[in-house]
């Protein structure tokens, strides 16, 4: 039998409903530099089709440290009681969206760890945030109850994002302590069918992650198809469990975010900032040309950017609120794209019910 190329297997997991998990494992184990640009050239290409040359801008305010959760990765667990904690007030949260909308960026992402903030009082934001500067809205707040998630959709949020972090069940609960799988889709089920826009994603190498576990994380995008992916790599953090484990390799997250790209085709996917923040390198670029379309720089304020600390090293901590606007237009031209400022909301064409119909295997 002959032996398939990268290019066929690319061909293949390309037009899949359910891509093969053997194509998959072999794509992110390749080595040679020239295989790896052969996956990065496919992934561009489908980029382009798919979304065309356009690096969309999310303007983030992480408006809460405080989280009830002890997930053994993350510098905001509970268990970390050297972290200062902080929760922006109304008025706080406010000021940084009127910054993101002067800045001519259309959307806003509310971020936090999972907090209990009262659903009222994130209806409320939301809903003023929609009347004073008709932002898209994205929150990005864990796991909620649908009726909170109900609540928000009708004060006006438009996207949520929930990292499912693996697809896993067994690894997923051993990163969680404390928390269901089964949950974490329910919240992704629950979402989609009260109408946002649903993101979910992963970091690349977690202990415990092989590449058939990546694998399943990518044919996992694709089948609930979903409207935003979020890759980034590990970066442990020396107040978590997982303090002495090693990071995420750079060249792996890169080929998530490339065989991803080539999975979901018009999915919306950042350049994340982890990914700007390994071993003072900011491969943000690497991750555009690897197919990423998004970039979402910081208006947290100043002075409370250092204290959201899910991992150390994170870049643009001590510029002001909204100051890395300016290298965007940078990193897009070096990419080869430019910089759109609109919303830039889902491309995707399915219907409310395509977690549950014909979607993911899990299930």
């Amino acid at each position: 039998m002959e032996e398939r190329t990268i290019r066929s297997r690319l061909e293949g997991i390309s037009k899949a409903a359910h891509p093969d998990l053997g194509d998959l494992e072999f794509l992110l184990s390749v080595e040679t530099g020239e295989e790896k640009a052969e996956i990065f050239s496919f992934a561009d290409t489908v980029r382009r089709e798919g979304v065309g040359d356009s690096v969309f801008l999310r303007g983030l305010v992480e408006f809460s440290s405080y989280c009830s959760n002890t997930c053994l990765y993350c510098g905001l667990n509970r268990s970390n009681l050297s972290l200062e904690r902080y929760r922006l007030s109304f008025e706080e949260i406010l000021a940084s969206a009127a910054a993101i909308a002067a800045r001519g960026i259309g959307t806003i992402v509310l971020q936090s760890g999972e907090d209990g903030s009262e659903a009222g009082f994130i209806a409320r934001v939301v809903s003023e945030i929609k009347d004073r500067y008709g932002l898209a809205v994205t929150l990005s707040v864990g796991e909620r109850s649908r009726a909170d998630y109900g609540l928000w959709r009708e004060a006006g949020a438009d996207r949520y994002l929930l990292r499912i972090e693996s697809s896993d069940p067994a690894l997923y609960e051993a990163l969680h302590v404390g928390r269901r799988f089964e949950t974490r889709l329910r919240c992704l089920v629950d979402l989609r069918e009260l109408g946002y826009q649903v993101g979910s994603g992963v970091m690349v190498g977690l202990p415990g992650q092989t590449p058939r576990t990546l694998a399943g994380d990518i044919r996992f995008f694709r089948e609930m198809d979903f409207d935003m992916v979020g890759i980034g790599p590990f970066i442990p953090h020396p107040d978590t469990p997982l303090r002495d484990a090693a990071p995420g390799v750079v060249d792996t997250t890169l080929l998530m975010i490339a065989l991803t790209r080539i999975v979901t085709g018009n999915a919306h996917l950042p350049a994340t900032t982890a990914l700007g923040s390994m071993g003072g390198r900011d491969y943000r670029i690497e991750g555009l040309k690897a197919g990423a379309n998004v970039i979402m720089p910081n208006f947290t304020p100043t002075e409370r950017k250092r204290l959201y600390a899910i991992y150390p090293g994170k870049r643009c901590v001590d510029e002001p609120s909204g100051a890395c606007v300016f290298c965007m237009e940078g990193l897009a031209t070096l990419a080869g794209l430019h910089i759109d400022y609109s919303r830039g909301d889902s491309l995707k064409t399915h219907d409310a019910s395509a977690c549950l119909n014909g979607g993911a295997s899990v299930f």
